[in-house]
């Protein structure tokens, strides 16, 4: 099994930022990738952004140019830096991984989420 454990999320007024950080932990043999959903009130949970094992990165359009994923590998923590933060961002924000555990079972993992709130 593998655990995600984020943290970092809050209450921040439109235009400041906020850092997210998801560590990767347990029988893991492999992360194939990692990435942030997130999920609004009323709404379905949407993809905001994700980092493969080679670095490779992508965005939902609505947080180019304002939100930065990295990865440490040698952590297996994934960040999410949000900058420009408009009131539409917030949600609750949830770390996922492609991982490969110890068996060699390839699956989807979950954190428990973290709110974050812009204030307009």
């Amino acid at each position: 099994q593998v655990q995600l454990v984020e943290s970092g999320g809050g209450l921040v007024q439109a235009g400041g930022s906020l850092r997210l950080s998801c560590a990767a932990s347990g029988s893991i043999f492999s992360i194939k990738a990692l990435g942030w959903y997130r999920q609004a009130p009323g709404k379905q949970r949407e993809p905001v952004a994700a980092i493969t094992s080679g670095g490779t990165t992508s965005y939902a359009d609505s947080v180019k140019g304002r939100f930065t994923i990295s990865r440490d590998y040698a952590k297996n923590t994934v960040f999410l830096q949000m900058n420009s933060l408009k009131p539409e961002d917030t949600a609750v924000y949830y770390c996922n991984a492609v991982a490969v555990d110890t068996t060699y079972r390839r699956d989807d993992y979950w954190g428990q989420g973290t709110q974050v709130t812009v204030s307009s």
